[in-house]
């Protein structure tokens, strides 16, 4: 950073400090400012112009107002191309203008202000130090990766398991099914419905045996109408004391919700509603066997404004100023500000109350499952990102609302919660054909890749539209769980380092002002660029190349150099989104199957797109995939990969799995050779040439397919001048993914089908 750049200046506003009031202004050094959440914003870069944005968890279908969550930070692209991000740890209700000074005036009402500064200098750095000081993300469980299914509807056995035979009809890959609240008697948690879902914990462990996973949702409500003796969780919470209170401190604040009669509302800020917690979700694995948890309507919510019999007029119920958040009113939705919790004011907590219980439900899920935890919260608090995934909430089955999640997944990347993604296909109101189509082509590289709809809505998984549909989401997912090794390894990289998974185009190319402001294509890692189709009727997409090496997904061909960064019109019939990988990179792939499962018994490839200089980097974790502590026990194999005068060479910096000693990549692609390797040797062993592929690229470059090469072996090339004709030229694998045959033993080996 240079020396000479002003991060923060407060005498442009001075400074406001009062009881239930606090002001502070400060200049920023550019108007590239980007995160504050959570909100529905119209684009990743803000706006300067005046824009407000109040944070105070609520429960709300995504709009341009307050949300779910709470996440006082920004990151801010300087004018010399470097990057800082700046903290506010504050919990309470708040808002932020952005002027076109440009400035940022801060407001709270309560709390101290307590600023961090992150210095960078690049935007990946910025994000690095951040979690460092909140969290590193959590590590997810392999099987979370995969596509998952879920509907608030189903409202019975039968309908969800014909939805799962429907997909597995048509061969679509599914890992994880969902129960919403309809599973539940009366929406009641730890509890489920014997009559419409009679056979649930046999259906559930068919479906573990089938390879996939079961995930179930538990709302923070009780209801504690049900007679006495007959319902555990409100019984023993009543006989521990885990309530949040009234303003008295002593009588349990009451409110409503989805179960019956009036509910009562856990106190996850207190150590004891975690045992309680625990312990009811430990009693509920033995009645079903699940494996995640889904928590739902934390903010918390409550179906009126304040508990019975209403809020007191007082200076916490009815602050002299209330930050720019919907309905102007602390307790709309939620409970009134002056009740207690543990730690203090509901005034003060409520936004807490998501990351509170996320961080209970990270240790119940470990307790009961004795594997890796899985949770997914809507409402979420700076450092949730340690304990649970997101998804963006009550979207809506409209074309803006695909736009709107990848500015979503790029800010919550920001604030270290990497494992986010929509509603695919969207929640509220029916889906389309083509929407429905073109967002699972979308969803198919959201990090937490889910289908899921409202009650009352059409139905919307992927094997509702026919064969058609069936087959052009297949090859999306497919696709996807080809590159599951490298998302995993993103995600390694995340939890170790604090590094994004998704991230936009401007933290790789920061100084390419044209990049700032890109918000319809994103990155998984820093080598492979999705430009999904965001508008009805469109069978192309513009996509922005920045200056490097760039091949197509499919082909294999490199991007002419003119289309180096310009706007290109790429074209995206209805079953393609276009993919492209960028020089440099090392991708750790895997033959594909319908499940993780069974994915990881297939054999792994390496792709290598070379840079201007024939070089690439690249890496891969491993490990058994679901572990609580295999990266702190050292039980994973991760190895570094480098591409350079054409040899590979593999260093291995950790070998602590034992799974990897039969691996081997079925095919190591190179992409990008600017003449024809005429002799390939692993080791110094001559490859036969019946394990060799070569073809000339339409851009002047040449594509290699080297067969079965073990991990840790060394593959060199000996280049040699172009002959005609060249060997013979064939479809590459990039045309299409690797397919598995169906499941085998360990070891066995897939099949390949070409377009």
């Amino acid at each position: 950073m240079s020396f000479h750049s002003l991060l923060w200046q407060t005498s442009f506003g001075g400074l406001i400090f009062s009881n239930q009031f606090i002001r502070i202004k400060t200049t920023v050094p550019s108007s590239s400012i980007y995160g504050f959440g959570e909100h529905e914003h119209p684009s990743f870069r803000h706006a300067m112009n005046y824009v407000k944005y109040g944070m105070f968890s609520r429960d709300q279908a995504p709009a341009f107002s307050n949300l779910y969550g709470v996440h006082p930070f920004y990151m801010c692209i300087e004018n010399d191309f470097n990057a800082h991000g700046i903290l506010l740890l504050n919990s309470n209700a708040q808002d932020v203008t952005l002027s076109p000074h440009p400035s940022i005036t801060f407001r709270t009402i309560g709390g101290i202000l307590d600023f961090y500064l992150f210095l960078g200098p690049t935007p990946e750095n910025v994000v690095q130090q951040y979690t460092e000081a909140i969290g590193r993300p959590f590590m997810p469980p392999y099987w979370s990766l995969g596509f998952q299914l879920s509907r608030w509807g189903y409202n019975n056995i039968e309908v969800q398991r014909k939805t799962v035979e429907r997909l597995k009809h048509y061969d679509i890959p599914l890992d994880v099914q969902y129960g919403d609240i309809d599973y539940m008697d009366r929406q009641l948690d730890f509890t489920y419905d014997k009559t419409n879902f009679a056979g649930l914990p046999e259906y559930v462990k068919t479906l573990k045996r089938d390879g996939m996973h079961y995930v179930i949702i538990l709302d923070p409500f009780l209801t504690k109408d049900e007679p006495a003796g007959t319902y555990k969780a409100y019984d023993l919470g009543q006989e521990m004391g885990i309530w949040i209170n009234n303003s008295d401190g002593a009588t349990p604040a009451v409110g409503r919700a989805w179960p019956p009669g009036d509910s009562v509302f856990p106190d996850f800020t207190n150590p004891l509603t975690t045992e309680w917690w625990i312990q009811m979700c430990m009693e509920f694995k033995n009645i079903i066997d699940y494996d995640g948890i889904w928590i739902d309507m934390n903010e918390p919510s409550n179906f009126a404004t304040g508990q019975q019999p209403g809020c007191a007029n007082n200076n916490l119920n009815n602050p002299p100023y209330v930050p720019d958040i919907t309905d102007g009113i602390l307790a709309e939705k939620t409970l009134c500000p002056d009740s207690k919790t543990f730690l203090g004011d509901h005034y003060d907590t409520h936004s807490l109350f998501g990351w509170s219980q996320a961080k209970s439900t990270f240790y119940a899920s470990q307790n009961v499952t004795r594997k890796r935890a899985f949770v997914l919260s809507r409402s979420t608090f700076v450092g949730s990102g340690k304990y649970t995934g997101h998804w963006l909430g009550d979207n809506f089955s409209r074309w803006r609302d695909m736009h709107m999640s990848i500015i979503g997944m790029l800010e919550f990347n920001l604030f270290g919660i990497p494992y986010v993604g929509a509603d695919i296909c969207g929640f509220n109101e029916d889906t389309n054909y083509e929407l429905c189509l073109r967002w699972m082509q979308l969803g198919a590289f959201y990090p937490f890749s889910r289908n899921h709809n409202s009650i009352g809505s059409k139905e919307q998984d992927p094997g509702i539209f026919g064969e058609k549909f069936a087959s052009i989401s297949r090859s999306a997912l497919l696709i996807r769980y080809t590159l599951l090794p490298y998302l995993y390894t993103l995600f390694y990289h995340s939890h170790t380092s604090g590094s994004t998974v998704i991230r936009g185009l401007m933290h790789e190319f920061t100084s390419d002002p044209q990049t700032h402001g890109i918000d319809k294509a994103f990155l998984w890692g820093s080598s492979l660029m999705i430009t999904p189709v965001l508008e009805e009727g469109a069978k192309s997409v513009s996509v922005y190349f920045p200056e490097a090496f760039w091949y197509n997904f499919y082909t294999g061909d490199q991007v002419p150099p003119s289309w180096q960064k310009t706007f290109v019109e790429v074209p995206a019939p209805l079953d393609i989104i276009p993919l492209f990988i960028r020089g440099g990179a090392i991708l750790p792939i895997q033959a594909p199957a319908r499940t993780t499962e069974h994915s990881r018994l297939n054999p792994f490839g390496l792709i290598i797109s070379l840079d201007e200089q024939e070089e690439a980097y690249g890496s891969l974790f491993w490990d058994d995939g679901d572990s609580i502590d295999s990266i702190e026990k050292e039980n994973y194999f991760y190895a570094e990969y480098k591409f350079s005068n054409g040899e590979l060479k593999t260093t291995v910096m950790k070998n602590g799995f034992p799974g990897t000693t039969t691996l081997a990549y079925e095919n190591v692609q190179i992409l990008g050779l600017t003449s024809k390797p005429n002799i390939i040797s692993v080791n110094g062993k001559v490859i036969p040439s019946d394990r060799i592929q070569v073809f000339p690229s339409r851009s002047a470059s040449w594509k290699l397919l080297v067969g079965h090469v073990k991990f840790k072996q060394r593959l060199t090339l000996s280049p040699t001048p172009p002959i005609a004709p060249p060997l013979r030229c064939w479809s590459p694998v990039l045309r299409r993914p690797l397919v598995a045959s169906a499941p085998g033993p360990a070891g066995s080996r897939a099949r390949r089908e070409e377009r």
